[in-house]
C-alpha cells in the first residue's frame, strides 16, 4: 500500500497542501515587509545621522554628514544640500535642530529645513550658521550633481549638466561616463557628451585634449567657449591651440548666425505689433481720409478691456484672452462708431479740423480712463500657455508670447483681407475708398459704410490692445506710444492698402531692431523717420499706392 504522502515525492510539479502554501506565503510577505522596513530605517538612519553631524564644528564630521545625506535617498536630501551649499543653513543652539532663517522685527523667524514647520522667532544669538570651507563646497557640488543626475525628470538632469559645465575636470569623468552608459534620453545624452569632452580638456594626455576639442567644435554653450579660450591662451601644445582656435572660429560663426536670427525675430515681433496697431488706421484713413489722433486711445481701450475681463474671471486666466479678443473688438468698435457718428461725420473734407477734434477726443478718453482706473499702470497676467520660451539651442530661444503675437497678427490680417475681398461690406468699402461720388451714385449708403468702416478699424485697434497687454503694462498713455508709428506704417505702405501695411510694418520693425545695437533705440527711430520722409519725397503714395479716381484727385 502506497504511503499517503508518496505522490508529493514523485510529482514535483504538484502544489503544496493549502495550509502549508498559505504559511509559506505569509512567511515570504513577512520577510519582504521586514526587509523594506530595514531598508527604510537604514535610509532614515543615514539621513538622521547626517542631520546630527551638520551641527558639529569639525569639517571632517560635516564631510561625513554630506556623505550620509547624499546616500540616504531621502526626498529632502537634495534641497538640504543645495541650501547648505548656498550658505543658508543654520542650527538652533539649544537642541541642534537644522533650520533656515528669515529676518523678523526682533531676531529671526526660523523654519525646520526638513518638515517646513515654523518654529517661531528667536534671538540672533540663538542660532548659528552651518559653516563650510572650499573642500566641503567641492564635495557639496559633487554630491548635488550626483543627486540631480539621478533624478527621474530628464529636464532636471539636463539643467544640472548645463550648470556643471563651467566646473568640470578630470575628477568628474567617472561620474559622467557612468551616467552616459545608462542615460536613455537623447537630449541629456548630447549634453553628457559635451560635459565629458569639457572634462577631458583638463587631461594631461594630448590625444584626449585633441579628441575633446573635436567633439566641442561648434558647441554653443557659453562655458564651452570660455574653456576653449583658456586652452587657446594657456595650453603648451601648439597643435592643441590650433585645434582650439578652429573650434572657437566655428562657435563664433554659429553664434553670429543665431544672433542675426534673434534680431530678425525681435524685428518681426515688433513689426507684428506695428501692423496690429496700424491696420485699423489704414482702413479708416484710407476710406474716409480721416486723420484719427484718437486711434491710440482705441488701442488703450482694448487693453483695459483685457484687464477688466481678467478681473471678472480670476479663476480662468487661461481662457481670459479668448474672451477678451471679441470683447475688446466690440467695445472699441462701439466707441469708434460713437466717435464717427458724434463728431467725425460733421467734419468730412476738413482734415485739419478732424485732426484737432480727434486729438481733443484722445485727451478726453485718457482722462476718462484715469478717472475710472486711476493713473497707475495695470498689469495684465499672461496665461501659462503663453509664458516661457522655446529653447532652440543654448544661445537662441524664442519667447512664446511674441511667437503667439506674430501668429495672431497674421490671423487678424488675413481675416480682415477676407472681409474686404469676399463680403458685401468689403466691396462697398473698396468702392467708397476708390470713388466716393460714383459709389453714392450707384446706391451705396456711404454714411452707413463710413460708420461700419470706422467701427471695424476701431475694433481691430481694440484687438491690438489685447496683444499689447501681453507685452507691456496697461496705462492711460499706452496708445500714445504707438500712434506716430501707426501713421508712419500707413503712409509708408500706401494709404488704404492692407498689403502695404503688412510689408511696411514688418520692414520698419526689422529696420528698427537692426539699427538699435549700434545706433540706440532713439536714434534708430529718428533714422527710420528720416528714411520715410525721403522715401515719401520720391513716392508720395507709398509702396502700394491706392487705385481709382479718388486716388488721382
Amino acid at each position: 500500500m502506497a504511503s499517503p504522502h508518496a505522490h508529493y515525492r514523485t510529482n514535483p510539479g504538484c502544489r503544496l497542501p493549502t495550509g502549508l502554501a498559505k504559511a509559506v506565503q505569509a512567511l515570504v510577505l513577512l520577510a519582504l515587509v521586514l526587509l523594506n522596513a530595514n531598508l527604510a530605517r537604514a535610509a532614515g538612519g543615514d539621513f538622521e545621522a547626517g542631520l546630527a553631524l551638520l551641527s558639529e564644528k569639525s569639517f571632517d564630521k560635516k564631510a561625513l554628514a554630506i556623505e550620509h545625506l547624499a546616500e540616504s535617498g531621502h526626498d529632502q536630501a537634495l534641497t538640504l544640500l543645495q541650501t547648505m551649499s548656498a550658505g543658508d543653513l543654520y542650527y538652533r543652539k539649544s537642541d541642534k535642530r537644522i533650520v533656515i532663517r528669515q529676518d523678523a522685527d526682533k531676531g529671526y523667524a526660523i523654519t525646520d529645513v526638513v518638515t517646513g514647520q515654523a518654529l517661531g522667532t528667536v534671538d540672533r544669538r540663538d542660532i548659528k550658521k552651518v559653516s563650510i570651507n572650499n573642500q566641503l563646497r567641492a564635495q557639496l557640488t559633487q554630491a548635488i550633481a550626483e543627486l540631480q543626475l539621478g533624478a527621474g525628470d530628464p529636464d532636471i538632469r539636463k539643467t544640472a549638466l548645463e550648470a556643471m559645465l563651467s566646473e568640470l575636470d578630470t575628477d568628474s569623468l567617472p561620474l559622467l561616463e557612468k551616467r552616459r552608459g545608462i542615460e536613455q534620453d537623447a537630449e541629456v545624452s548630447a549634453v553628457l557628451d559635451v560635459a565629458i569632452a569639457v572634462a577631458q580638456l583638463e587631461s594631461g594626455e594630448r590625444t584626449d585634449r585633441l579628441q575633446a576639442l573635436k567633439a566641442l567644435d561648434g558647441s554653443l554653450y557659453p562655458p564651452v567657449r570660455n574653456r576653449l579660450v583658456a586652452v587657446l591662451e594657456s595650453d603648451p601644445d601648439a597643435g592643441v591651440r590650433k585645434a582650439a582656435a578652429k573650434a572657437l572660429a566655428t562657435i563664433e560663426s554659429r553664434a553670429k548666425l543665431f544672433g542675426n536670427l534673434e534680431t530678425l525675430f525681435f524685428g518681426i515681433s515688433l513689426g507684428s505689433v506695428l501692423i496690429l496697431a496700424a491696420i485699423g488706421l489704414a482702413i479708416t484713413f484710407g476710406v474716409m481720409g480721416v486723420i484719427n489722433m484718437a486711434h491710440g486711445e482705441l488701442i488703450m481701450i482694448g487693453a483695459y478691456t483685457t484687464y477688466v475681463i481678467q478681473l471678472l474671471m480670476p479663476n480662468a486666466i487661461e481662457y481670459s484672452l479668448l474672451v477678451a479678443i471679441p470683447a475688446a473688438f466690440v467695445v472699441s468698435g462701439l466707441v469708434g462708431i460713437a466717435i464717427e457718428r458724434g463728431v467725425i461725420r460733421f467734419l468730412y473734407g476738413r482734415p485739419l479740423e478732424t485732426l484737432l477734434a480727434t486729438f481733443g477726443l484722445s485727451l478726453i478718453l485718457q482722462q476718462a480712463v484715469r478717472s475710472i482706473f486711476s493713473p497707475l499702470n495695470r498689469s495684465v497676467e499672461t496665461p501659462a500657455w503663453m509664458s516661457g520660451t522655446w529653447e532652440v539651442n543654448a544661445i537662441f530661444s524664442l519667447t512664446l508670447n511674441r511667437l503667439y503675437i506674430i501668429g495672431f497678427c497674421l490671423i487678424v490680417f488675413f481675416l480682415l483681407h477676407l472681409i474686404l475681398k469676399r463680403t458685401r461690406l468689403g466691396l462697398e468699402v473698396r468702392a467708397v475708398s476708390q470713388n466716393r461720388q460714383m459709389a453714392r451714385a450707384m446706391g451705396v449708403r456711404t454714411q452707413w459704410v463710413d460708420a461700419l468702416t470706422f467701427g471695424l478699424g476701431s475694433g481691430i485697434a481694440g484687438v491690438a490692445g489685447v496683444a499689447l497687454s501681453q507685452l507691456t503694462n496697461v496705462g492711460p498713455n499706452l496708445g500714445q506710444a504707438y500712434i506716430i508709428d501707426s501713421f508712419m506704417v500707413v503712409v509708408f505702405g500706401g494709404v488704404g492698402n492692407l498689403w502695404g501695411t503688412l510689408v511696411a510694418g514688418l520692414s520698419l520693425g526689422v529696420a528698427n531692431k537692426v539699427m538699435e545695437p549700434w545706433a540706440g533705440a532713439v536714434l534708430a527711430k529718428i533714422l527710420v523717420l528720416v528714411f520715410i520722409i525721403l522715401f515719401i519725397q520720391k513716392r508720395p503714395r507709398g509702396l502700394f499706392p491706392q487705385k481709382g479716381r479718388a486716388a488721382e484727385g
